[in-house]
This record gives C-alpha cells, sequence and structure tokens, in this order.
C-alpha cells in the first residue's frame, strides 16, 4: 500500500479532493501527534483514521458507541477491498472467537469496539501483545460531562491511553460546543496546537422552521415533495410514533417505527428495511441514535421540539449526508416547549439547571428571526460569515417588516405585574385572552383589569410576543417553572411612550418545498442504475449506498461515462469499486445512451464541482436571473423587488449554481470596492480552485479577501465562463 494519502484516496475510496482540513488531521497523525477533530456530519471523519490505517505498519482501533455504526463501517470497508473487523454484543460466541483470533493473527488493519469492549481484561490484554498504531475515539462529545450524550464508560478511555504510549490518538466528534472541546482535551491530555475544527456548516441543507398547527397535515403536505425518497420524522414520544407511523401508513406511505418500546428483533428489523431502501420512511423517537451511514437521505422532520441544538445538529446532520440537497424542517409550538420543561423540572438540581440552559438555546433558534445558520453556528463557537445563507426559511423570506407592539407589550408586561411576577407566560395569555382556567379560577385573575384584553391576538401570537419580550429584555425568565419577572427596562415602556418594535406572527403558517432531487442529469438512467444498484446489493445483503451513492449514480447519470477512464472518473469510484461494479454499469449505461443517440459529456473546467446535482431553483431566483439575463441592472431588480443587493446576488448565485448562465458584464467588477490588483487575484484563485465552495478561495488568498466580496467577484467569474 502506498504511503501517499492522496494517492490512497483516489486509488481505494475513488475521490479526487480532500474535505477541509482531512488532510491535515491525517499528516499530523501521521507524525504521530494525538488529535482532535471536529467535523460535521458528512465532513469525512472516518477517512481521517481509515487512510492512516492503511499506512500504519500495525493496527488501528476505533472506539464506536453504536453497534449498527460498526456493522456499517465495516461493510464499507470490506466493499473497498480493506480488512476490517468489529467485536460487539452482537457477534455469536463463535463469531467473536473468529474475530479474535484473526485479530491476533495480523488479519485485519481495522478493529471496531464499543468502549465497554475494549475495557474488558480478554481484548485488553490481547491489544498489549500487538503492535497498535492508533486508537480513535469516535462520538468523543461522550468524554465529557458537558456534552449532549455523555457515557461514563467514555470517561474511563482517559486511563487506557497511557497502556498504549506508541498509539497516536485520534478523537473525533461532529457535535462540540467550545466548553465540551476544552473538556476532551483536558481529559485526554491533548495539546490545544493539534485541534482542527472544520465549519459545523453544511452548505447542502435547506433548514426551516414552522409554526406548529396540525402537525399531521403539516407532515403530509410537506412529504409531498419526497415521493420515493428517504426521510426520517423524530417525535417525543413513542406513542407518539406509533400513532404517526400508523397514520402514514395507512396513506400509503412506506414507513415503520422506531423506539425503545419495540421489541428488539422487531426495532433490528424495521432498521434494517431503511438501510436497505426496503422502505422510505423511519419514524422515532427524538433520543434515536441511527449509528449508520446512511447517505441518501433526503429529508428530516421534527414532529416535536429536539431537547438541545446539539441534539438537534446532531439528527439533522443525518440528512444529504451524500452532499446532495437535502431539506430539514422542524415543526415548533410552545406547548412542545412546556412539555419538555416538565421533565426538566424532575431532574436533580444540576441536570435540570444545564437542561434548562440548552432548552432555552433551542427556544431561541427556533423563534429568531435572522438567518437559521448564524444562531446555529454560534452556538458551536463559529461565526457565520455573512447575514443571509440564501437556503434557510428566513433568509428566502427576506427582512421581516418590524411592526409597533408597543400597546401589545404594555398589555403582556401589565398582565405579569396584576398577576404578581408569579406564572409562566401562558398563564398570562390565558389571561389576556380571557380563559376560565381552573388555576384562573382559583386565584381570582378574572378580577384584574388585564382579563380578556387581549384578545385581538391568538394564543400563537402572544406567545411568540412574549418571546420577543424576553429577547429585547423586557422580561426576565427563570425558576423551577420558568417564571416571567418584569426587568427594570420594562418600567421605561409601562410609564411612557416609548415605542417597542417586533414581529407579529402571522395567522397562516408557510410552507417552502426544496425538491430532494436534482432536476438537470437523466433521471430515466439514475432511476435504472438504481434499480441495478439495489439487484446487486440485495444479493450481497448489503445496503445499496455501500455499493454506491447516489451521489455517484447521479454523476453518471450527467455524464454518461462510456469507458473505464471515464468511470473512474466519477466521486465514490476507487479501483476495487471499478473491479467489483464497474463493467455493469458501464453496460447499462452504454445501452441506455446507444437507444438514444446519447454521447459521452465532457466535465467542464472551471464549472462548479456539483454539476451533477444541481440544487432545484425557486421561482423567485428564475424570475430575478432572467430578468438580469434580459438587461435589468442589480440596482433595478434590488429596487423593484424592494430587498437588499445582496438578495438579487444571492438569486443569482442559486440561478448559476443549477448550471444555468448568465449574461456578461462589467457590473459585478462595479459592485466591488476592492483595487484591481485584488480582484485579478480572486479571479486567478476562482480560475484555479473553482467556485463551488468560497472557503478554499478564502484561504487561498490567506485570508484577505472577505466572503461578502468573493459572492460577487465569483458571479463575475461564472459569467466570464459563457460563451
Amino acid at each position: 500500500m502506498s504511503a501517499d494519502p492522496t494517492s490512497i484516496l483516489k486509488s481505494v475510496f475513488g475521490y479526487d479532493s480532500w474535505k477541509p482540513l482531512q488532510l491535515e488531521i491525517i499528516q499530523n497523525m501521521l507524525q504521530k501527534r494525538d488529535t482532535l477533530g471536529i467535523l460535521p456530519t458528512g465532513g469525512g471523519k472516518s477517512l481521517c483514521y481509515q487512510i492512516p490505517a492503511l499506512i500504519f505498519p500495525g493496527l488501528t482501533v476505533v472506539v464506536s458507541p453504536l453497534i449498527a455504526l460498526m456493522k456499517d463501517q465495516v461493510e464499507q470497508l470490506h466493499e473497498i477491498g480493506i480488512p476490517a473487523l468489529f467485536l460487539n454484543s452482537s457477534l455469536s460466541p463463535e463469531e467473536y472467537k473468529a474475530n479474535m483470533d484473526a485479530v491476533r493473527n495480523g488479519q485485519t488493519k481495522l478493529l471496531y469496539v464499543a468502549p465497554e469492549t475494549l475495557l474488558t481484561p480478554r481484548l485488553f490484554n490481547l491489544l498489549h501483545s500487538l503492535p497498535l498504531d492508533c486508537l480513535t475515539i469516535d462520538e468523543a462529545h461522550c468524554i465529557s460531562e458537558w456534552g449532549h450524550d455523555f457515557r461514563p464508560e467514555y470517561r474511563q478511555l482517559a486511563e487506557v491511553r497511557p497502556h498504549f504510549p506508541n498509539a497516536v490518538c485520534l478523537a473525533l466528534t461532529a457535535t462540540a460546543t467550545p466548553r465540551v472541546r476544552k473538556d476532551i482535551q483536558t481529559c485526554l491530555a491533548f495539546e490545544a496546537a493539534n485541534e482542527f475544527i472544520v465549519s459545523f456548516n453544511r452548505e447542502n441543507l435547506f433548514i426551516e422552521v414552522q409554526q406548529k398547527i396540525n402537525p399531521l397535515q403539516q407532515t403530509l403536505q410537506f412529504l409531498e415533495g419526497f415521493p420515493n425518497q428517504s426521510g426520517i420524522i423524530y417525535c417525543f414520544t413513542r406513542q407518539q410514533v406509533e400513532s404517526l407511523a400508523n397514520s402514514l401508513s395507512s396513506r400509503g406511505y412506506s414507513t415503520r417505527p422506531y423506539h425503545a418500546g419495540l421489541e428488539d428483533d422487531k426495532r433490528k428489523k424495521n432498521q434494517e428495511l431503511f438501510i436497505h431502501d426496503d422502505i422510505q420512511i423511519i419514524v422515532a423517537t427524538i433520543a434515536f441514535g441511527m449509528g449508520i451511514n446512511k447517505s441518501n437521505v433526503r429529508f428530516i422532520l421534527h414532529h416535536d421540539l429536539p431537547k438541545s441544538i446539539e441534539s438537534y445538529y446532531q439528527e439533522i446532520g443525518r440528512a444529504g449526508r451524500d452532499g446532495l440537497p437535502a431539506h430539514c424542517l422542524l415543526l415548533y409550538s410552545y406547548g412542545d416547549a412546556q412539555k419538555l420543561r416538565f421533565f426538566i423540572d424532575k431532574k436533580e438540581e444540576a441536570l435540570r439547571q444545564m437542561a434548562s440552559k440548552h432548552l432555552e438555546a433551542m427556544i431561541d433558534y427556533a423563534e429568531s428571526a435572522v438567518c437559521r445558520r448564524v444562531p446555529l453556528l454560534a452556538y458551536f463557537g463559529e461565526r457565520y460569515p455573512t447575514k443571509n445563507c440564501g437556503i434557510c426559511d428566513n433568509c428566502l423570506a427576506g427582512e421581516k417588516k418590524q411592526a409597533d407592539i408597543t400597546i401589545p407589550a404594555q398589555k403582556f408586561l401589565s398582565c405579569v405585574k396584576r398577576t404578581g411576577e408569579k406564572f409562566t407566560a401562558r398563564h398570562v395569555i390565558d389571561v389576556l385572552l380571557g380563559k376560565k382556567t381552573a388555576k384562573i379560577t382559583q386565584y381570582e385573575h378574572m378580577k384584574l383589569s388585564t382579563y380578556g384584553i387581549g384578545k385581538e391576538l391568538s394564543l400563537r401570537q402572544w406567545q411568540h410576543l412574549a418571546r420577543q419580550l424576553v429577547q429585547k429584555g423586557f422580561l426576565s425568565q427563570g425558576g423551577k417553572y420558568g417564571r416571567h419577572k418584569l426587568t427594570p427596562k420594562a418600567y421605561t415602556i409601562l410609564k411612557s411612550k416609548q415605542p417597542v418594535f417586533g414581529t407579529l406572527l402571522e395567522n397562516e403558517t408557510r410552507t417552502i418545498f426544496i425538491e430532494s432531487r436534482p432536476v438537470e442529469y437523466d433521471q430515466e438512467l439514475f432511476e435504472i442504475l438504481r434499480r441495478k444498484r439495489k439487484e446487486l446489493a440485495d444479493k450481497a445483503q448489503l445496503p445499496p449506498y455501500v455499493i454506491f451513492s447516489d451521489k455517484t449514480l447521479s454523476e453518471m447519470a450527467y455524464y454518461y461515462p462510456m469507458n473505464e477512464q471515464s468511470m473512474r472518473t466519477i466521486s465514490g469510484i476507487g479501483n476495487v469499486k471499478f473491479t467489483r461494479y464497474g463493467e455493469i454499469f458501464l453496460e447499462l449505461i452504454h445501452e441506455y445512451c446507444q437507444a438514444r443517440n446519447l454521447i459521452e459529456k465532457p466535465r467542464p473546467p472551471g464549472r462548479p464541482a456539483n454539476r451533477s446535482n444541481p440544487p432545484e431553483l425557486s421561482e423567485r431566483s428564475i424570475q430575478v436571473s432572467e430578468s438580469y439575463n434580459a438587461g435589468r441592472t442589480i440596482q433595478q431588480l434590488s429596487a423593484e423587488q424592494q430587498v437588499q443587493p445582496d438578495t438579487i446576488l444571492q438569486h443569482l448565485w442559486n440561478y448559476a449554481k443549477a448550471g444555468k448562465t448568465l449574461r456578461q458584464s462589467g457590473e459585478f467588477l462595479a459592485l466591488s470596492r476592492l483595487p484591481l490588483d485584488q480582484q485579478a487575484a480572486a479571479l486567478e484563485a476562482f480560475t484555479k480552485l473553482g467556485a463551488e465552495r468560497l472557503k478554499p478561495v478564502f484561504e487561498e488568498l490567506s485570508g484577505t479577501i472577505s466572503y461578502d466580496e468573493l459572492k460577487i467577484l465569483r458571479l463575475q467569474y461564472l459569467s466570464s465562463l459563457t460563451p
């Protein structure tokens, strides 16, 4: 095996380029430096230890908390010719012994184990007798008591490390706040200099939050956009899981439930059906950890509010691992937050405080009016460089008009004061709406002057207003039950006519659909290739994505590769994969193209790398871009659409990213405030690195040109490619 990581990346795994910081992490490990890697889901964490494992002469042990993940990883490694094994409770005694013997005899390069398995004397003694070169700790956030998924047995891994002084240690996770990262480093005695943090931003995920009104109807409406596509729906309770799964099944959806109340065999069977594409939808409890690398999950629907941003980020991270577009929808209601608070109140004091902080951060995120990526990434200590990502509900909705909410704010604050500052927002709202609840009767709050004075707004609108008053510093929220109290700032509103501006929630919810499947590749050929993949996978008893990912098939269906050389340029096709499957798929492509007089497409230089999977365009992006191509200027479009020029630029980028052309114009250069030499340097960097991602260009230019400027010059570069 070559000792060059880049040649292994192509020949074994079939990839032409590295994802951010993969190579840096690998090079650090090859120098036997203990390393902490923070990479988002889908960021290529597994390659960071799999490639060194092929270079190191000895064994690499991978600690993972999930049995299904071990099995999945080993299956994928076997498919590309890498000897790998796992040891866990799913094996029979005979299988366990056979795997132990194979490890003892040096017949494997990678060994996957659960933390409790590693700590057993039987395995511990075996590993002591072998040359162990690398100890990888996956899901390393489980080490930290401040993490969302703390496991005591993970903490004990710190005691294991000194017993293997020659083994480099790699700790990996996709979800770690700065505090958790520090805790991991301290526990494992890592040097801070060997920390590598990739952006938490998942550019292919469309993120949306809707007010929950009629959850079943909203779910059905959402699923209409994903026919025959894989997705996960998360619910809070087992009962909700069963109810929703039954409702969907009765309407013809291919779905199964998954929760801890199911018998082990049934739960395992349902997961296997999902992994193997025999069913499309899994409805699961929020605590459900898939533990799999299923790459073609096209949507995640949170039917209920997650308990923390870490949980939410990890769960939406299971979508779009193949890099193709995916849609993440959260249905949010104030009632869900109250339900979670009820369970939090039953915890011990220290755990209750931590859980309450996590929940409040989640609520703030759900109710935020800014770009979804700004608070989401900020939670993990990352600053998102722009105000408009162009791929979340808030950014596509444009700037929300600020309204004068002084009168309703005064009503709410006054009611909080008159009820004694002892109650939650829900009780205050019941008073404002003139409800006749038991608590209102008990405290005789129907006699208050604020009783029934707020009927002009709905329950949802009052809840939204209450959260804004907390965010603006007029109300504090605390105590065991999240009771509201007035801050000194609130009295300036009650005693004067100082206006308060905010947003009033509309009564109707809106739905934004992002098509799950790219529209430009040949969908008929894609379906032919997908059926063949399923046939081969079933025969080998493997998940279809282990054969080829959807991204690999979509590239085939776009470029029509006609020979071995062309097929090997397709992402995800290494030597072993081509040997096993290349000729089979080439024959299908040949037959299809011959019958339709189609020829192979060359890869255009300089265009965005994802030409095989352009995102679905919104009608607004098409309208704006076609108007621009017809001769309208950016300033004219900005005035006509009543949006900022940045929003027009985002529409033009969406259009170009979908493979469409923009007219040649010097207008983008005119918008740039950079001197000519910096403009030229940026355009040269785009020519060298392509325009799909800005970060490589930003780093190529040593951070001297801002992301906002790069967005402008990227459009100049793309328009210059127009014939």
